[in-house]
């Protein structure tokens, strides 16, 4: 080898030894953080999912937001039911129907009818005669030509037969004959064995569980269609004792549901319970709701959002910022770009999204406002 190549490779040798001495730093120059520091230095591949803002004054329209699910209206649905036992021999309303209050939903034959109707025309009959003989004494005795028990006989006997037409008027009254077919006299009358089951309220059928050829009894459990008005609904909500002075009848609010997310349904509060249910102290808050277009569902989870109170600047931040830890609340303030401060607060609600603070920040601070969590779990590392 050339004498002068020794020294080159020696000098070659010398600075690579000196480059590796200036990239490398001892393990104890890197700062530690202790568990009782109030700072953490976050992973690098963590910033993505890291957002801040700055805490600022905002006016915010307090609320109560009520759970509950929407519901028929108390007095807007009826469950139809028999009133006396027969065979189904026509149905004229289909399920999804719309019916007009008064409109014939079927059609029973029923024995119930047919005995009903002569017992009245026996009662009528004997009402008839009784008048006659009560008259006809009043007139024998006036000429002493009866004696007075007879006389208080024969209207002892008129006061029976009232009481025996009228119980058997009742009787078919409650079949739901028409009461003008019973006033006219018995030879106009047209009483069947047919039987024309009506609806009550206009609506729609929403419930229908009988068949043509169908028997059915008098049993009011045995439900055979349920009509309701589907054009104005209620939310019924639980509202808990401490906030019930805040909710008042004709207040105005809000509707919620899962299956139109961002849509607000305009309510009114129409009634609140007068008893706390003892296993969850709430009372109940029913609210009507425009359902004209078909939208609501009965039995629909819903959301029942009240203002109450007047628009006010509160220091606010999204309630995604706060993580709880022991009971105790706090936000990450940010110190530098890689560098954050947690630091415990006083929050209280304020909407679904958002919470008021009460102690711990002041406006202009710069927060994590999502990602909390992570840096949460970094600090725990």
């Amino acid at each position: 080898m050339n004498s002068w190549v020794r020294p080159v490779a020696r000098i070659a040798a010398a600075l690579s030894l000196w480059a590796c001495s200036q990239t490398q730093e001892p393990a104890s120059s890197k700062p530690s953080v202790t568990p009782e520091q109030a700072a953490v230095q976050p992973q690098p591949q963590s910033t993505g999912q890291i957002e801040t803002a700055v805490v600022d004054f905002k006016p915010i329209q307090p609320e109560l937001v009520l759970v509950g699910k929407v519901a028929y209206g108390e007095d807007r649905y009826s469950k139809i039911s028999s009133p006396l036992q027969g065979r189904v021999v026509e149905v004229r309303a289909k399920l999804g129907d719309r019916v007009e209050a008064g409109a014939t939903l079927l059609v029973i034959d029923s024995s119930d009818i047919t005995a009903a109707y002569s017992e009245f025309v026996k009662e009528a009959s004997e009402l008839e005669y009784s008048t006659r003989a009560q008259e006809l004494a009043k007139e024998l005795f006036a000429t002493k030509a009866l004696a007075l028990k007879d006389l208080k006989q024969a209207e002892n006997d008129l006061i029976k037969a009232r009481a025996g037409f009228r119980r058997a008027k009742e009787r078919l009254l409650s079949l739901r004959i028409p009461a003008q077919e019973l006033e006219k006299p018995l030879a106009q009358q047209r009483i069947t064995s047919r039987f024309e089951m009506k609806s009550p309220l206009t609506g729609t059928v929403v419930e229908r569980a009988v068949t043509p050829g169908q028997s059915v009894g008098s049993d009011a459990g045995q439900v055979l269609f349920t009509v309701a008005d589907l054009d104005r609904l209620q939310v019924v909500a639980d509202v808990y004792e401490r906030d019930l002075a805040l909710v008042k009848v004709s207040q105005v609010g809000r509707i919620n549901v899962e299956a139109y997310p961002g849509s607000d349904f305009a309510s009114v509060v129409a009634s609140i319970g007068d008893v706390v249910d003892p296993n969850t102290r709430t009372i109940k808050v029913r609210a009507w709701v425009d359902n004209r277009d078909q939208r609501l569902k009965p039995e629909m989870f819903a959301r029942l959002r009240l203002d109450v109170g007047d628009a006010t600047p509160f220091l606010t931040i999204p309630k995604e910022a706060v993580v709880e830890i022991d009971g105790k609340h706090f936000v990450y303030v940010v110190d530098t770009p890689q560098h954050y401060e947690k630091r415990e607060v006083l929050v209280s609600n304020v909407s679904s999204g958002q919470v008021r603070i009460l102690e711990g920040l002041t406006s202009g601070q710069r927060i994590v406002i999502k990602g909390a969590v992570l840096v949460k779990g970094q600090e725990a590392r």
